[in-house]
Parts: structure tokens; sequence; C-alpha cells
């Protein structure tokens, strides 16, 4: 038992000692800046959405996929990945451009979400996603705000 004790101590000390090895990373600053229409199929639409991802830090981000859910009015709308893999530099920023699908299913529920007197303007979205970096570089982001959309309706 004593062994069996001291055996999980020496464990927990190189878990915490091994943690101690990896870099402190602020978190990436990710913003949509961007989205362009893409050809589309039968029952989907289809868009690019560029995201701008800042690297704060000291050291360069390296990621090898991702992964993006978009939430409008609090109801799923969007998700796309990419396999693009890249490196951002320390310091410094890039535009990434992910492919995105919206099933005419989604687009349905949106529509009988949306009450008779709300307008396609100032629509709250939350965007999720994540960087892929391997076992310990992965990064997750989130990043909210309102969408304006005038004119979707014509185009659905």
């Amino acid at each position: 038992m004593r062994r069996l004790t001291g055996l999980t101590l020496a464990l927990l000390l190189l878990t915490l000692s091994a943690c101690a090895l990896f870099p402190n990373r602020d978190p990436v600053n990710i913003n949509v800046v961007g989205i362009e229409p893409l050809q589309s199929q039968d029952l989907e639409v289809r868009f690019a959405v560029k995201l701008r991802v800042q690297n704060p830090n000291e050291t360069a981000i390296d990621y090898n996929g991702v992964a993006l859910d978009l939430e409008v009015n609090g109801r799923p709308l969007a998700s796309g990945v990419s396999d693009q893999q890249g490196s951002i530099p320390r310091f410094s920023e890039t535009v990434l451009m992910i492919p995105v699908s919206v099933s005419a299913f989604s687009v349905l529920r949106q529509t009988l979400g949306l009450s008779q007197t709300q307008s396609l303007d100032n629509l709250p979205y939350v965007l999720r996603g994540k960087l892929a970096g391997g076992l310990f570089g992965t990064m997750r982001f989130v990043d909210r705000g309102t969408l304006d959309l005038p004119n979707a309706a014509a185009t659905w």
C-alpha cells in the first residue's frame, strides 16, 4: 500500500513538472472578416467563411486542419472543415478561408425560428471552431457578434 502511494505521488509530481515544460500561450484572436458564396448543390448552400487569425504569442502556431460550427439566432446553421495546414508566425496574422455548408433543413429551421416581426438585421451568431495542432497544440475558439442580412431572404 505504501509503495502504491509513493508511486502515485511520484506520477503526480512528474505530471505537474511536464505541464511546466509547455509554454504558456495567450489565446489566439479569431474574427469573421467575410463570407463569400460558393457553388452549391441541390438542397444546400455553400459559403467560404474568411477568418482573420492573430497570433499574439512569442512562438509560431502550427496547424493542420480547421473545423467550424456556426449558430445563428441560437440555432445551428452551418458547419465546415478544411484540411489546410500552415503556420502563423509569432506576433503575426493570416486569413483562412473555410468552406461551410448550410442545408435546406437548417434554413427552414432558421426561418421557422424567426418571429414574423423579427427582421434579418442584427441576428446574433456564435462561431465555434478549432485549429488542429496535434496532441497538445489544438486551439479552440469562439467568436460572437451580429449578422446583418437584409437581402438574405432573396438568396434563399
